[in-house]
């Protein structure tokens, strides 16, 4: 069974992932890490995840807990994913990233590092949001530039960072699609005398509340008629589905730097 450590144990992404591990075939719980001032250090962490104790207590030092060939799951943030990439790399682990909240220059050292390891980073892993994302990849150029673009996204009320790096993601591969570089085109909401729109502009917009685990809505309009794609998820489990599936890719995978297209297969699709 493949060794596999979850960072960001104790939080409610981190708990879906621990509850997915433990119950998985293939894969043994072999640490699950915490930031030091959680309340949660010292706790078996199946049992924080509602699950029946497995032997594992939450700790905070992911480097010395990180072995050689491991498999490591980091939904935590990104200080803390930037401290051990490199250590796990070193070691010749699998590791699956869904941080989100990156800056663009520790995007670039992730992958820089990347490249000499075996690494998947998706903002969302989800089967469904990435069938999304391919999906805009193909409609996008289909409907040309007569088509005004909006992406509205909405989280729970604790969530950190907005807009959500899936909504990111969904921009990005719009603007590919429209053959324009996305930080030269999206707008983030608008407010007051905005003006009209500019044909390549790229709509996002955030919205925050309750506990609503993550819904992406891309919009398609023209006069006439209007195109909606859009993913709910109901549950966090998905994503943990999704990061175990990226965990078990990486286990057969060449080196390099992957995302959840060419988990699923996708990169062809778009």
């Amino acid at each position: 069974m493949q060794p596999t450590i979850v960072i960001g144990a104790a939080g409610r992404m981190g708990s879906a992932i621990v509850r997915q591990v433990v119950q998985d075939e293939d894969l043994y719980l072999a640490a699950a890490i915490e930031s030091p001032d959680s309340t949660h250090q010292g706790e078996d962490a199946a049992q924080v995840a509602g699950l029946a104790p497995c032997g594992v207590t939450i700790t905070s030092d992911a480097v010395a807990a990180v072995g050689v060939n491991y498999a490591i799951i980091d939904f935590s943030a990104p200080d803390c994913t930037m401290a051990h990439i490199a250590t796990s790399i070193q070691k010749n682990c699998y590791v699956v990233i869904g941080t989100t909240g990156f800056s663009p220059e520790q995007r670039a050292q992730i992958e820089e590092t990347a490249a000499g390891g075996r690494v998947v980073m998706a903002p969302n892993m989800s089967v469904g949001i990435n069938l999304l994302l391919a999906l805009c990849g193909r409609v996008t150029p289909a409907l040309g530039s007569d088509y005004d673009t909006e992406i509205v996204e909405a989280h729970h009320n604790r969530k950190k960072d907005a807009p959500s790096g899936t909504a990111h993601r969904l921009g990005e591969k719009i603007a590919e699609a429209k053959g324009v570089r996305y930080e030269d085109c999206v707008q983030h909401g608008r407010e007051g005398q905005a003006g009209p729109r500019s044909g390549d502009e790229i709509g996002v917009h955030a919205v925050r509340g309750g506990d609503i685990v993550g819904e992406h809505h891309v919009i398609y309009a023209t006069d006439g008629e209007r195109i909606e794609l859009t993913h709910k998820a109901s549950s966090r489990q998905t994503f943990a589905k999704g990061a175990v599936r990226a965990v078990k890719f990486l286990l057969s995978a060449d080196k390099g730097l992957y995302d959840m297209q060419d988990v699923l297969g996708l990169k062809d699709f778009a």
